[in-house]
């Protein structure tokens, strides 16, 4: 039988099809080439080869796209009609969860395969990712911690495995190791862009603008090419030191450029750039026409459906470019989803509908209102969407709401916690400064 390069049997294939779905699956790894071209070239020589259709469906449900989804939904039935061995049955169990909106069935699925096969590489990159979309950071540090011991360095994959887990190291705040860890893969690896991007947030969570924009600089050449999927992503890091530090003019050159000048439709680039407009609403700057061009691409995706963290950052994009009825639009999906049972259901009306309706009150200057319903919606961390650096925007609002709305004691509280994380943070020290006039300044507003 053969077996993939980390020894995991493959039914149905050829060594030619083998051979072109380790390259797809070192594509995966590294963010960098084209993995469903690689895997459609692995079933045009092998059509009953299992783990490539099984790849290519992985890759399209991770998308967080309707078309996407659609495709992988067709990959799987076709996959069912193929022999499987139990692995390979496993791995379309857990799509089958993840593609009725499951995420986290679809994530513990994974789990218990990977404790099965350890060196399942594909498996544990993909419930990594699942565990990131869930914004589960203890399962995407403890996946992989649990199957280390049967990785070596003499493993194909070694490094990018430890890549995964100085990510999920950094989410639950073990900033120290995070970084050595993702050093350690980098000098494996050097093109693996989730290490890279590990080291990244850590940087970023520390208040380290200067360091980041260095680290980012440094490394330029191996994660900015442009068959690397993971670049605009990390430019969205480096503008996010730049606006950190106040540098405003590098935050938009950086966006007109390398973020957006080729307007891409992948959902996970609009994420990262309606958060940057929104972020630079928040600091003061006019970004003009910008959110036009970006909220027509949203409606490619946004749904109201499918997965309400990419819906509500297409919302900012749809409040900058006054298109109220977009917004209305997908208020009205979520208020009206208690039918879906879906877990993806559930956070858009407990999730979802707070977080839109609080950044709309926002927008429209309804400030108390804004404060009032993110205060209880910022405490997502073990429910939905995107790590701690993104998720973030969201304290930035219901401070800047505070601020704003004169709410005095919230507003000075809120900036002290910020201050108390990253106290080297030229944003966290005005918040402050802002808070404290404002208090001493105007009445004391009860919190």
């Amino acid at each position: 039988m053969l077996t993939d390069r980390q020894g995991n049997t493959l039914s149905g294939a050829t060594s030619k099809a083998v051979e072109l779905f380790d390259q797809a699956v070192e594509a995966f790894n590294i963010y960098r080439g084209d993995p469903v071209a690689t895997l459609d070239s692995a079933v045009e020589a092998a059509p009953e080869f299992a783990m490539a259709h099984i790849l290519k469906a992985h890759l399209y449900a991770l998308a967080t796209e309707p078309e996407a989804t659609a495709e992988a939904r067709s990959i799987v039935a076709r996959v069912k009609t193929i022999g499987l061995d139990e692995r390979e049955a496993s791995h379309v169990a857990a799509l089958d969860q993840l593609l009725d909106g499951n995420w986290t069935a679809a994530a513990v699925a994974l789990d218990h395969h990977t404790m099965r096969y350890p060196r399942d590489l594909v498996a544990l990159q993909s419930g990594h990712l699942m565990d990131f979309y869930r914004a589960n950071a203890r399962d995407m540090r403890d996946s992989i911690a649990r199957v280390l011991p049967q990785w070596s360095p003499d493993v194909p994959g070694h490094a990018i495995v430890r890549g995964m887990y100085a990510f999920g190291l950094e989410e639950t705040g073990d900033y120290a190791r995070a970084e050595a860890a993702g050093r350690e893969a980098l000098d494996v690896e050097p093109l693996d862009c989730w290490a890279h991007h590990a080291v990244a947030h850590v940087m970023e969570m520390q208040g380290r603008a200067e360091d980041g924009i260095g680290w980012m600089i440094a490394r330029e050449p191996h994660w900015s090419g442009d068959d690397n999927f993971f670049r605009v992503h990390n430019w969205w890091h480096k503008a996010l030191y730049h606006l950190d530090l106040g540098q405003v003019d590098a935050v938009l050159a950086l966006y007109d450029g390398p973020i957006r000048e080729e307007k891409s439709e992948v959902a996970l680039d609009l994420v990262d750039a309606s958060a940057l407009l929104w972020r630079l609403h928040l600091a003061g700057h006019d970004v003009g026409d910008r959110w036009l061009e970006l909220s027509r691409t949203w409606d490619l995706h946004a749904d109201g459906r499918l997965y309400p963290f990419n819906d509500w950052h297409a919302v900012m994009s749809y409040l900058g470019a006054g298109r109220e009825n977009e917004v209305e639009r997908i208020l009205a999906a979520y208020r009206g989803s208690g039918a879906d049972t879906a877990e993806t259901g559930q956070w858009a009306r407990s999730i979802g509908l707070p977080l839109i309706e609080g950044f709309t009150a926002f927008w429209r200057g309804d400030y108390e209102s804004a404060a009032e319903r993110l205060h209880g919606a910022r405490y997502i961390v073990n429910s939905f969407g995107g790590s701690h650096a993104q998720r973030d925007v969201i304290d930035w609002t219901l401070t800047e709401a505070a601020v704003r709305g004169r709410l005095h004691g919230l507003a000075e509280a809120l900036a002290n916690e910020r201050l108390a994380l990253k106290p080297h943070s030229p944003v966290n020290r005005d918040f402050v400064r802002r808070a404290r006039e404002g208090r001493n300044g105007g009445r004391m507003a009860a919190a």
